[in-house]
């Protein structure tokens, strides 16, 4: 069956065969066979494609968009209703396994060092192993901090255990590998990434944090779920500042209450 949207998309952009395939870089025979067999190209060509035609890639190739939600769906490993039904082992069994890359961002994340008091130790050897680890907890002076205690009805105790956390983690400062650093962002989600595994914290408004659901993530070709949430963290680690200089833009809770 041919694949007549292409044929006529190329028509309107005044692109003969021959000239879309040297655009793209691939054989007007494989261009042919897109438009003659309705084959369906390599997701990154399909894109590139689409962009050189001024359409969207699902447009051209509507299977792209199947493959890709099936792609998503294989990016989930495991759903567990609350935090606290995850296998402690899972969280030991992840850090002893990265081999790259380790992320930790959260508002205090103490779980982790109360539950698995050689989890600190563990993030050393791997620090020293040459794993890049970037650790993001939250500013306990920060107004965001005092919100959430109160949205969970913490109030003061929230900040506490965030000030705890450091108190843990403190011991990683100036190692090299390691970047320790606080924000001041609010927190739809705790991302702990491994590698190319994930757990992912899942709040809800007035939920305590052990009470949330975990997405257990593997990232996998085509998948855009996995990368949704790497991106989310790059963005909140571009704000975040280092805990020795923990100068955050003046505000105070009074100030924010005022407001």
């Amino acid at each position: 069956m041919a694949n007549e949207r292409l044929r006529s998309v190329m028509q309107t952009a005044g692109l003969t065969t021959q000239k879309f395939a040297s655009e793209l870089g691939v054989d007007p025979k494989t261009v042919e066979r897109w438009i003659t067999r309705d084959t369906v190209p390599h997701r990154t060509t399909a894109l590139t494609a689409a962009r050189l035609l001024g359409s969207q890639a699902a447009y051209l190739w509507p299977a792209l968009e199947d493959s890709r939600t099936a792609a998503s769906e294989a990016e989930v490993l495991g759903f567990y209703p609350h935090r606290h039904l995850v296998p402690k082992s899972m969280w030991l069994d992840l850090l002893r396994g990265a081999q790259r890359e380790i992320v930790l961002m959260a508002y205090a994340s103490l779980f982790l060092p109360e539950d698995n008091p050689e989890s600190i130790r563990l993030l050393r050897e791997k620090a020293a192993a040459g794993v890049r680890i970037r650790i993001a907890l939250g500013d306990p002076e920060t107004p965001e901090i005092a919100l959430r205690g109160a949205e969970e009805q913490l109030y003061d105790g929230l900040v506490g255990r965030v000030r705890m956390a450091i108190a843990y983690y403190r011991p990683l400062l100036g190692v090299p590998n390691i970047d320790f650093r606080l924000h001041r962002t609010t927190l739809y989600n705790s991302v702990f990434m491994y590698d190319e595994e994930m757990l992912i914290n899942q709040h809800a408004y007035g939920v305590y944090g052990y009470r949330a659901p975990i997405l257990h993530l593997r990232r996998c070709e085509g998948g855009d779920l996995f990368d949704m949430y790497a991106e989310s963290f790059e963005r909140v680690w571009k704000t975040a500042y280092p805990h020795q200089a923990a100068t955050p833009p003046s505000a105070s809770v009074q100030e924010s209450a005022d407001r």
